[in-house]
């Protein structure tokens, strides 16, 4: 009999080391850090395209970006922060796409120009050189 009691005496100290061992791994498992660099990341990307315009030529994805910014915000909110990750990162390419649209409508409008300007240039030329096009 005593070495019955022995052995639950000693089982306590290992049941209690299990028993806080699986309370500390369940608090650290519980909610993920916020993902500050993808929110950042994301906000530095709608305010770039936000200074190129972009709301002017490309505010569809510019909304989604803003839109997008602001469910991973709630997420954040909710706790949910996987979800709050990928809404961040969903906003940023929306905000990279943008700049991006921008940049192409803008360089498309300056080759249209350039375009204009150098059959403008030529047609003076011929008048000037009494050549008829």
């Amino acid at each position: 009999m005593n070495s019955i009691l022995q052995a639950r005496e000693g089982s306590l100290p290992r049941a209690a080391v299990v028993l806080g061992s699986v309370l500390l791994l369940g608090a650290c498992a519980s909610t993920p850090p916020a993902p500050t660099a993808s929110l950042q990341a994301a906000q530095r990307a709608i305010a770039t395209a936000e200074g190129a315009e972009a709301g002017r030529y490309a505010p569809g994805e510019l909304a989604e970006a803003r839109t997008g910014l602001a469910s991973a915000d709630r997420a954040v909110s909710e706790q949910r922060m996987m979800m709050a990750a990928q809404f961040a990162e969903e906003s940023r390419v929306e905000a990279e796409l943008a700049s991006a649209r921008t940049a192409a409508v803008k360089a498309r409008d300056v080759n249209d120009e350039m375009t204009h300007s150098t059959s403008t240039l030529i047609e003076e030329m011929q008048r000037s050189s009494g050549v008829k096009p």
